[in-house]
This record gives C-alpha cells, sequence and structure tokens, in this order.
C-alpha cells in the first residue's frame, strides 16, 4: 500500500486532498494565533474577518460571500458573540434579518490581527506557493512536502533567511 493513499489516487481524489491541505493550514494558523496568546479556532478567524470587511452584514449574506451554508454561519457567530467579539444587530426593515457587527472588543482583535497575525500568515504562506510551477497535483504535492518539512506556524515564527 502507498504511504500517500490519498496522493496516490491522483484526480481521483483531488477534493479529499485540498481539504487535507486546508484544514493543515488552519491547524497550523490557530497553532501560530495561539502561541500570540489568541485562542480562536481558524474557521471563526474566517468568520470574524468577513464581519469586518462587510459590517454590519446579515448572515444571510455571510453564508453566501463564504460559500457556507446558513446554519453553520449561525454557529460559528454563536460562538463568537459568546466570546464577545460580535453582537447581533436588528434590522430596521426587516425584523426577520439578522444582522451582527464587531464589539469594541472584536474591532480590537480584528486591528490587531491586521497588523500583527496577517503578515506572518501571508509571508509563511508565500514562501510555501511562490515560485509553484507545472500540473496542479504536483504543485500540491509541494505544498504537502513544504508543510511537511516546516509547519506554517513555524515558518511564520522564524522567517526564512534571505
Amino acid at each position: 500500500m502507498p504511504d500517500d493513499l490519498v496522493r496516490s489516487y491522483g484526480y481521483l481524489t483531488l477534493g479529499s486532498r485540498l481539504k487535507r491541505i486546508g484544514e493543515r493550514l488552519q491547524a497550523d494558523v490557530q497553532r501560530l494565533t495561539a502561541a500570540r496568546g489568541f485562542e480562536l479556532h481558524g474557521a471563526l478567524w474566517t468568520m470574524l474577518f468577513a464581519v469586518d470587511l462587510n459590517e454590519p452584514v446579515a448572515v444571510g449574506e455571510l453564508a453566501q460571500s463564504l460559500g457556507i451554508a446558513q446554519p453553520g454561519v449561525t454557529r460559528a457567530l454563536a460562538q463568537l458573540e459568546v466570546r464577545g467579539l460580535v453582537r447581533p444587530l436588528k434590522s430596521e426593515t426587516d425584523q426577520r434579518v439578522k444582522r451582527v457587527a464587531l464589539t469594541a472588543q472584536g474591532r480590537k482583535l480584528v486591528d490587531h490581527a491586521k497588523r500583527e497575525l496577517w503578515p506572518l500568515v501571508t509571508q509563511a504562506v508565500a514562501e510555501i506557493c511562490d515560485g509553484l510551477d507545472g500540473p496542479l497535483l504536483d504543485q500540491l504535492a509541494a505544498i504537502e512536502d513544504a508543510l511537511t518539512l516546516r509547519p506554517l506556524d513555524q515558518r511564520a515564527a522564524k522567517p526564512r533567511k534571505e
């Protein structure tokens, strides 16, 4: 049996492979943020940033813009609300529409992340992806190999020397 069955099946298991890479990147980002004192799951960061980009934003609009089901958005927003990072707003025109916005604490966290975390994550992902060329499966292999060699959180913590 191959060491990496998902990789060995090529295009047949492309969805599984992309999901695996995505989950690995999210886990690395979570370790990076936790090491800097932020205990927030990777998927919640995406939700927080989406609220920041469009606030105040309706739950349905968030679901559509993120490409995920509305119940998933509702659960994520509930977790952010419990942490005091977002607050619900009632629509003035349609009481059925639930909108959300960042709280002062949420705004502070997002602003800090934009300054301190985004550049680190962007640099670490760019280090892995810049220069990729060739067939998609070869590029995915290069990403997986790079993450195995040096995870994203380690790349962000200690940028490589040029």
